[in-house]
């Protein structure tokens, strides 16, 4: 049964040309076996891969193989994008025309959701974050929440969020077992915000921040994408932030999506980045990071919080890296930066069990390759906006 619903959908394609999800996904299937031989053909050859360190090596249960790649990395780590939609309509995230948004009917349900983080989490996956578009407001995010937060084998229910509604939200979030949090805000000026994310809201997203650090969340993670020209003159005013509060300030290099016109020169490296916040800054001391973090972390004298800076672009950490994707649509992405996707609310809708859905997702992993192309190659590559993605 399981194999007439690969043969039928395996011939599914994509509208928009971007990725073949379904015939890639299922080839992954017929090809499985010599996947595996070539998984241990290359994980001798990625030396700089971290398999190396006991806390990123694979698992030795069976169910735990899915989650680990060709290189040796085991993901523990998923993320999964409950909607399109977003109440705002940043520069970098979204096209100024919008974008089309996936039919209801082809977004992933409240069961479906919960079935395939279950099939995640029983295999490994320790840690999800809810993302978007905007998670918040999706009408059943609590009972979402909920439901996650009792997989047992899950130690960490993060959300990503702009903050416009979250102060309301927040309390029955953290009942429902929200535990960590981050938060959008890429400048500290209001009418910047409105110019930045073509919305109001400023305010909101102040109060949200406030909020979150009155309800006991340390840190207060306030992720802040910082482009040449347009913010980079507020990187020691977000350093301020960190005085008083336990906030985690994240300055994130500018990533190229479709539609977000990146260029290079509105990147402004980690290097420089670091450079600002020392020459005005004593102190600046280094944390020791986990070998899967996306962050340098550093701590400042005399401050509460810390600063961090993902440097995605100029020093990546795809060596290290434990994150899987998953969309609003049900496909499933391996990397930020890579084309290649795998549709799994096909197959459910099929009638694919959860073996079967093990099996193409531990495929699709086999074939994450050992790193990101490189920023000018990623801006030339065909890839989906941020906003479909899932920040």
């Amino acid at each position: 049964m399981m194999w007439r619903c690969v043969s039928e959908l395996a011939r599914r394609r994509r509208s928009d040309g971007v990725v073949d999800t379904m015939k890639v996904g299922f080839q992954y299937l017929a090809n499985i076996s010599s996947l595996t031989r070539d998984r241990q053909r290359c994980s001798n050859m990625y030396a700089t891969s971290c398999a190396t360190n006991p806390e990123i090596l694979s698992r030795e249960t069976s169910s735990s193989e899915m989650l680990v790649d060709s290189f040796g990395r085991f993901h523990n780590y998923l993320r999964i994008s409950l909607t399109e939609r977003c109440n705002l309509r940043c520069q970098y995230c979204m096209p100024a025309e919008g974008v089309e948004l996936t039919p209801n009917s082809e977004l992933l349900s409240h069961d479906e959701i919960i079935r395939i983080a279950n099939i995640f989490v029983t295999s490994g996956v320790d840690k999800i974050r809810l993302t978007g578009g905007e998670p918040t407001i999706r009408k059943d995010i609590e009972d979402i929440c909920l439901h996650l937060s009792g997989l047992k084998g899950l130690k960490t229910l993060a959300m990503t969020t702009n903050g416009i509604v979250l102060s309301k939200k927040l309390p029955k979030l953290k009942e429902c077992g929200l535990n960590a949090l981050n938060i959008s805000l890429d400048t500290l000026v209001p009418a910047k915000f409105e110019f930045m994310t073509r919305r109001k809201g400023h305010s909101k997203v102040m109060e949200s921040i406030d909020a979150a650090v009155e309800l006991g969340y340390n840190p207060v993670k306030v992720n802040c994408v910082i482009m040449r020209g347009m913010n980079d003159d507020e990187i020691c005013n977000f350093v301020e932030l960190t005085r008083h509060k336990p906030i985690n300030v994240r300055f994130i290099e500018f990533m190229p999506f479709d539609g977000n016109v990146w260029n290079v020169k509105k990147l402004v490296p980690y290097a420089e980045m670091l450079d600002k916040v020392r020459q005005n800054y004593k102190g600046v001391e280094r944390l020791q990071d986990h070998p899967t973090d996306t962050a340098k972390n550093f701590r400042i004298d005399g401050h509460v919080g810390t600063i961090s800076f993902i440097t995605s672009m100029t020093e990546h950490f795809c060596a290290g890296c434990n994150r899987l994707r998953l969309l609003a649509d049900g496909n499933f992405k391996v990397c930020l930066f890579g084309p290649s996707e795998v549709s799994l609310r096909e197959p459910i809708r099929a009638g694919v069990d959860d073996a079967g859905l093990k099996e193409i997702i531990g495929a699709a992993v086999k074939r994450k390759k050992a790193k990101h192309a490189g920023m000018f190659d990623i801006a030339k590559t065909a890839n989906r906006p941020m906003i479909h993605i899932g920040g």
